[in-house]
């Protein structure tokens, strides 16, 4: 059974951080397959579709996407959990789409945000193999929320007037 961890909530420091990379030497190792392990026991106790390592209080480049319907997103696709180390968005697409959000670290607001509809995604599996995939809609959502962890933005910041 995982751990499941606190989650900062905003105003605390470790949020507006940018997070640091997981180095080479950290690939496949014990805590680094615990960390991926107790953020998803998290995610899931807290019904949400995404969760980023800062959000745990661990400043490392770390982010889960499991888009699924619950609670939160009743109307979210389903697809398997996908750990993503040192992700990076590589291509955006021009077409947009405006999508209400939530964030574990701000649990008493939801508001819609701008993201791009298609992004071109590269990141490292736990075991440091190299992925290049697009994602499209609420996962491409859900990336772009989690990416913006690890810069130290939280969506609040995006919130269109």
């Amino acid at each position: 059974m995982s751990v499941v961890l606190p989650v900062a909530q905003r105003g605390e420091e470790i949020l507006e951080l940018k997070a640091a990379f997981v180095a080479d030497g950290e690939f496949n190792s014990e805590w680094l397959l615990q960390l991926a392990s107790a953020m998803h026991a998290t995610m899931l106790e807290r019904n949400g579709v995404g969760i980023a390592a800062p959000q745990v209080y661990i400043s490392k480049r770390v982010i889960i996407v499991a888009s699924r319907p619950n609670p939160r997103y009743p109307d979210a696709p389903e697809m398997d959990a996908v750990v993503m180390v040192n992700p990076e968005i590589l291509e955006f697409s021009q077409t947009t789409c405006l999508g209400e959000e939530g964030c574990l670290s701000v649990p008493d607001q939801r508001g819609f945000v701008e993201r791009a509809q298609t992004i071109k995604v590269r990141y490292y599996t736990l075991q440091g193999e190299v992925v290049e995939t697009i994602f499209e809609g609420f996962p491409a959502r859900i990336v772009q929320h989690e990416v913006d962890h690890l810069d130290g933005v939280l969506f609040v910041e995006r919130l269109s007037a």
